[in-house]
């Protein structure tokens, strides 16, 4: 008997009502139809499937490539007292085994695994056996070479359809053009009674403003300085985080950085800080923001030019979720487009380029020819350059060249804490003691933490032991090594780097081959984006109406508030205003001209610019090293 999904909501989550379409796509997989979803961000997708798993019997079986937001998404249930667990590269095996275990026999209603992991003999064995309600596909634009960001591994998602012949399929992404789309539904072998629901792209809140300034930095500071409240600040590289992050506290505003290479725990301090307002800014790469429930973001800022309209899309959207109004700015020179220009030549390494990057990961893993197949490895892409003199940049394009290709699967940075379980009953655990006394008190320390280490896998915190026996954490681990080979316990010492698979046998690097028709494809797909995106920096009419026209939504109206429509507004009614106002404060003082542009909203600052050129080109105002004054001489009327 299924449950009411309103009265799930309200008991677990504490919401009076669900959001736009979220009942049709829950009530939609109840009934037992494919659902496609295509959602914004922000737009609540997870409570799609969240939901309809713990209105009836079963788990929920959700896919998804971001072991981060699995993680995130774990956590945030088993606090809702949810039974809930995730799979993924890295993870010990005995720790697999243990959460297939539950699933199989009904102790968990969502279980998150990552497409590389659904095609592991074990995954292969046991998801038959489990009671699967649901089989919920996130990021499902991943399955499509059509998509921005496809991955081989999506494409094996269907043959659990055989696995699981009467689970519907729920697939969920924020941002597929329609031939994406259809291509989704085609890919999963959605059934004759699938739906598809589509929520309007359309920010109704959300100021869409695009700056071509060289001085990119001090746009950043004058509109940080004029919209108040919390920010993001997109930018390239690490390096970028931590100068402009730094830049921005000289100039009196709070800000932090974020980037992939911290450790989870400077992460997840600085993620919280700036959730709870301890930090206004927080300056990252792409790395930040996925899955962050923070509704009152009033600013994100680029200081680069994404690498097509999904991707800005995705990061611009987590601004202003309350509803209120908030903008997303794009600050950018020519450099930028250049650079984006050639950064997609550099994105199609040749085959000899992968096949050195290839032959280096045999190496660096000591890997024999017909091995790895399925094995997980802890992979720091900067000791692999040193150590084979390559240049970090070109092999990252090369290893996600073998990674849509399906030769690996490489996981952003991801944390899974140590973990230990004691292998002797406590008779053995006894006898050993004796023998070894000066390892009494760790081992009976060890038992008073966790009793349950005796019959599966459980999370230490070295650190806070060793504080506790008065010794230094590396002695500590020391010891565990010592029981480890002892036969005492198994232990495995804590994750925080990317884990890399080989998802085929190693071959000889003169056999490895590539798709070239899958190469070229993408090719297209990408250029296509670049050129989306260079498109939307000189649109003319109405941002909002560029991006919805990418993803193929029809919106003939001008959406009124982004730097397009409101300086449209502005000439129409009040630029005889701002022209008599500049007058008015050019002939008081002279002024920096940076500094005369700042006093004006960001919204403004365009037509403030084009009235100054209008009044040098008619003489009314001199010019001279970055200062502008009204010239007296020219006469009082303009």
């Amino acid at each position: 008997m299924q449950e009411n999904p309103l009265d799930i909501l309200k008991t677990y989550w504490g919401y009076p009502a669900f959001r736009s379409v979220q009942e049709d796509i829950i009530q939609t997989v109840l009934d037992g139809k494919d659902a496609l979803a295509l959602l914004p961000t922000g737009g609540g997708k997870s409570l799609c499937y969240q939901v309809p798993a713990l209105c009836q019997e079963g788990l929920c079986l959700v896919i998804s490539p971001l072991i981060a937001l699995m993680q995130d998404q774990v956590y945030q249930l088993q606090k809702r007292n949810i039974p809930a667990a995730a799979i993924y590269s890295g993870m010990p095996w005995s720790e697999i085994d243990r959460i297939f275990d539950n699933a199989v026999y009904g102790g968990l209603k969502l279980l998150y695994i990552s497409p590389e992991r659904l095609q592991t003999e074990m995954a292969i064995a046991r998801i038959p056996k489990m009671n699967v309600n649901l089989l919920a596909v996130d990021e499902a634009h991943c399955i499509s070479q059509w998509g921005y960001d496809f991955r081989p591994a999506y494409l094996q998602i269907a043959e659990a359809r055989e696995w699981l012949p009467n689970t519907p399929i729920l697939a969920l992404t924020a941002t597929a053009k329609p031939d994406v789309a259809d291509d989704i539904c085609r890919k999963l072998l959605f059934r004759r009674n699938a739906e598809r629901f589509q929520k309007s792209f359309l920010r109704d809140n959300l100021s869409y403003v695009v700056l071509k300034e060289e001085g990119k930095e001090e746009a950043m500071i004058r509109i940080l300085k004029k919209v108040a409240g919390t920010s993001i600040v997109y930018v390239r590289n690490r390096r970028q985080t931590r100068e402009i992050a730094s830049l921005l506290s000289r100039s009196g505003i709070q800000a932090s950085y974020y980037h992939a290479g911290l450790s989870a725990k400077d992460r997840a301090t600085r993620q919280t800080d700036w959730i709870q307002n301890k930090i206004r800014v927080i300056v990252s790469t792409n790395a930040f923001g996925m899955g962050i429930d923070k509704p009152d973001v009033r600013s994100v800022i680029h200081l680069d030019l994404p690498e097509g309209p999904e991707a800005y899309f995705q990061e611009a959207g987590r601004a202003g979720r309350d509803g209120k109004r908030s903008f997303a700015v794009l600050i950018y020179h020519q450099e930028d487009v250049d650079r984006l220009d050639k950064q997609l030549e550099m994105q199609f390494p040749s085959i000899q380029e992968v096949r050195q990057v290839y032959r280096a990961l045999g190496s660096y893993f000591q890997l024999a020819t017909g091995g790895g197949i399925g094995d997980s490895y802890t992979f720091n892409l900067i000791d692999f350059c040193k150590i084979f003199d390559l240049y970090p940049g070109k092999v990252h394009y090369c290893l996600k060249q073998l990674e849509q290709d399906g030769w690996i699967s490489l996981s952003d940075a991801v944390y899974r804490p140590s973990m230990y379980q004691i292998l002797v009953d406590k008779e053995g655990l006894y006898d050993y003691q004796l023998k070894q006394k000066k390892y009494e008190t760790v081992l009976k320390s060890l038992l008073r933490i966790n009793a349950g280490a005796f019959h599966q896998p459980v999370p230490i915190r070295e650190d806070r032991l060793a504080q506790f026996l008065k010794m230094e954490t590396a002695d500590l681990v020391q010891i565990f090594q010592v029981f480890k080979k002892d036969g005492i316990l198994s232990y495995e010492e804590a994750v925080d780097q990317p884990q890399l698979v080989f998802l085929r046998e190693r071959v000889a690097v003169e056999a490895l081959s590539l798709d070239h028709k899958l190469i070229r494809e993408r090719q297209i797909v990408q250029q296509t984006q670049v050129d989306a995106m260079k498109a939307y920096t000189v649109e003319k009419t109405c941002r909002n109406q560029s991006l919805l026209r990418y993803f193929g939504q029809d919106y003939t109206e001008t959406c009124g508030i982004c730097d397009l429509c409101l300086a449209r507004k502005q000439k129409e009614k009040g630029s005889q205003e701002i022209r008599e106002q500049v007058k008015d404060m050019l002939q008081k003082s002279s002024w920096n001209e940076k500094a005369f542009l700042s006093t004006f909203s960001i919204l403004k600052q365009e037509i403030v610019g084009e009235i100054l050129e209008e009044y040098a080109e008619e003489g009314w105002i001199k010019r001279q090293s970055g200062k502008i004054q009204w010239d007296t001489k020219s006469g009082d009327d303009s």
